[in-house]
């Protein structure tokens, strides 16, 4: 857990997150295998769902977290199972969409391969920019290096560091260093579950130059 600025980031493992502002917001992200402490809050008033395979679109972790008054924004390809899921609502985004939520601002973002099949831009997966306390969160959800993360001007920077389906944590590092280069501090995620192991992390600290770099412990 880390508080920052007046936001309290929780890991959740692999890519998932939980930010909270006090008691009046609680926002999740790509929520996967999350733990017993988790379980059965139904406390959440915005879930963001980066794409649609099962480490990021789990409905087992869903149903432990959506409510009556819970707004789910997702990349297009996911709405289809997220039908009658009980949600307040449900939001469909592609890459490039803002709109505000609850009173928060959350910008899309593309996510996507370029050396690897497993996220094609075709898709139209996205990472997320989210508002809080006057700044800018990028969860770049499950990407490579790409053009568009130098718009992103973030405060802080989530990126994942495994490899395999996302970058290594020296392309992850270099993707911080020249285009994303955040203001305060980037967190790097997507290990210690499906795929790559905590020396990700480590590497990727030791690498990036542009900002502090925080290791989370999982919540």
């Amino acid at each position: 857990m880390l508080d920052f600025n007046g936001v309290t980031f929780h890991w959740l493992g692999h890519d998932g997150y939980k930010l909270t502002v006090g008691e009046k917001t609680i926002i999740y992200i790509d929520p996967y295998q999350i733990s017993e402490s988790h379980h059965n809050k139904n406390d959440a008033d915005i879930i963001l769902i980066s794409h649609n395979h099962y480490d990021h679109l789990s409905m087992d972790d869903l149903r432990h977290i959506i409510g009556n008054n819970t707004t789910v924004v997702a990349a297009k390809e996911c709405i289809d199972q997220l039908k009658n899921f009980g949600a307040a609502e449900t939001k469909g985004v592609v890459p490039g969409d803002k709109l505000t939520v609850q009173g928060v601002q959350i910008e899309t973002v593309a996510a996507y391969n370029t050396n690897k099949h497993f996220h094609p831009k075709a898709d139209g997966k996205v990472g997320f920019i989210i508002t809080l306390n006057k700044m800018r969160i990028y969860h770049s959800g499950d990407t490579d290096d790409i053009p568009e993360m130098s718009a992103t001007e973030p405060d802080i920077a989530i990126v994942p560091v495994s490899g395999t389906y996302v970058m290594t944590a020296e392309e992850a590092a270099k993707a911080v260093n020249e285009k994303i280069k955040p203001k305060k501090l980037a967190i790097p995620m997507h290990y210690g579950s499906v795929v790559g192991t905590e020396k990700d992390a480590v590497k990727f600290k030791q690498l990036v130059t542009a900002c502090p770099v925080q290791i989370l412990d999982r919540d």
